[in-house]
């Protein structure tokens, strides 16, 4: 009873980490995660210090991502072992996402592969923790999109985001405006600027409506893919929006 209650506590304290990170407050949810990661620890939980661990480097991959490929692979190798394949998946999925941010393709890719293979053997594998459930073949691939567009490699970005589970039209949440910046820079990269822009406006929609600094950091990405095409009359006008409806500096 009592490490099922160090486990419950350190879950709350993560998802308030998590909430604090999303609004921009990171010192506020570096304590959060600090306390999860203790509790975890203190209830002998692995997998949950594993998961927060895991969190902590997802905080760090706008600004850190060497700090955040070492957190990835530490909480890999802690959990070695113990945790059940899908948790131990998520973290290659993070550690694929840091590498891309530090550029290295070879990492990335490999890191991509065994989350996959993970998550392989999740499905025939034994008892997991719910708050893992969420992460499935088509949030990888999701992910994966985001891994390419930092690697500058439209193509893989966008044929992984088909493997996607397909956006929905009409629904304003925060995570489809996301992805909607991200496929619409892997457009930009292509070169194509009608659906870079048709994709960068629906985003921009979405996330007019909700509040997230994390979130406004994916529109800034698109704006700077944008660079190219700044006099053209269609990209001061998206970017007179991103200021207006959004904050973001031009």
């Amino acid at each position: 009873m009592g490490r099922d209650l160090f486990s419950v506590t350190a879950e709350l304290s993560r998802l308030a980490g998590w909430t604090a990170f999303d609004v921009g407050q990171h010192e506020a949810a570096q304590r959060h995660f600090i306390q999860a990661l203790r509790l975890a620890r203190a209830g002998g939980d692995v997998q949950l210090g594993c998961y927060v661990l895991t969190t902590m480097a997802m905080q760090s991959l706008r600004g850190f991502a060497d700090e955040a490929v070492d957190m990835a692979q530490g909480a890999f190798e802690r959990a070695k072992g113990e945790a059940a394949p899908r948790v131990l998946a998520f973290t290659k999925l993070i550690a694929a996402r840091a590498h891309a941010r530090t550029n290295d393709a070879r990492a990335a890719s490999a890191a991509l592969a065994a989350s996959e293979s993970l998550l392989g053997q999740a499905r025939t594998g034994g008892p997991e923790p719910a708050w893992i459930d969420f992460y499935n073949h088509a949030r990888l691939s999701a992910d994966a999109a985001e891994v390419y567009r930092d690697l500058k490699n439209p193509k893989a970005a966008l044929a992984w985001n088909r493997q996607a589970t397909a956006m929905p039209t009409g629904v304003f949440t925060r995570s489809v405006g996301m992805r909607l910046a991200i496929v619409g820079t892997a457009h930009l990269q292509a070169r194509d600027l009608d659906h870079g822009l048709e994709l960068g406006n629906r985003s921009v929609d979405i996330l007019a409506r909700v509040q997230s600094a994390r979130a406004l950091d994916y529109v800034r990405e698109f704006n700077t893919a944008l660079t190219p095409w700044r006099r053209e009359p269609a990209v001061r006008e998206f970017l007179h929006r991103t200021r207006k409806d959004l904050g973001i500096a031009a």
